[in-house]
């Protein structure tokens, strides 16, 4: 498992071997079945995790108890509550594997171990968390600008692994729409 992880990380960055010793090291192999959650809002979260395999979501309950879903990930890259995570808080966030998933992780303290051992572990980790940055300031634009089919044959075009492995109620929520828009737009796109 941590030959993707190390691969993902020297696509970007050089490693020595004592740094890569240390990723296999602090970098936690798990695996869990689908539906299970990982992380409890209420909670501060306990792991960042890197997806070997699997789609995961982040979602929170609504004021009227409906989940809504603001993330979805697929292999490879990072996934936590970040912002939660990265500043030891309690997180309104839940997640949740959507399906069965093989994941590495580490805690907090083990990742500020790492980053404070190895300048290419802090700068792979701050590259991590910028990419986090851009693609939620640019989810945010597009949820704005983006009328619910464009966004649909964005997430298409993107992401067609997501549209094949994930059920479309959090495909729908993540798109900020009810399932039976969802629906409506597929169906006309097959037409």
């Amino acid at each position: 498992m941590h030959d993707k992880l190390l691969q993902y990380i020297r696509s970007e960055h050089d490693f020595t071997p004592e740094e890569t010793e240390a990723v296999r090291q602090y970098f936690e192999p798990v695996e869990f079945s689908r539906n299970t959650l990982i992380e409890h809002e209420g909670k501060v979260p306990g792991y960042l995790y890197y997806i070997i395999c699997g789609y995961l979501r982040l979602f929170y309950s609504d004021e009227n108890g409906n989940e809504v879903t603001t993330h979805i990930n697929c292999p490879p890259g990072f996934f936590t509550s970040y912002s939660h995570f990265i500043n030891a808080t309690v997180s309104t966030d839940n997640v949740e594997c959507i399906t069965d998933c093989e994941l590495l992780r580490i805690s907090k303290d083990n990742l500020d171990l790492l980053v404070a051992k190895s300048q290419a572990m802090k700068d792979f980790s701050i590259s991590v968390f910028q990419k986090s940055i851009t693609y939620n300031e640019n989810r945010s634009r597009e949820l704005s600008v983006l009328n619910a089919e464009q966004r649909y044959l964005k997430l298409m075009k993107d992401y067609p692994e997501i549209i094949q492995n994930v059920p479309i109620q959090y495909i729908a929520s993540f798109l900020g729409m009810k399932p039976e828009s969802l629906s409506r737009i597929r169906r006309k796109i097959i037409n």
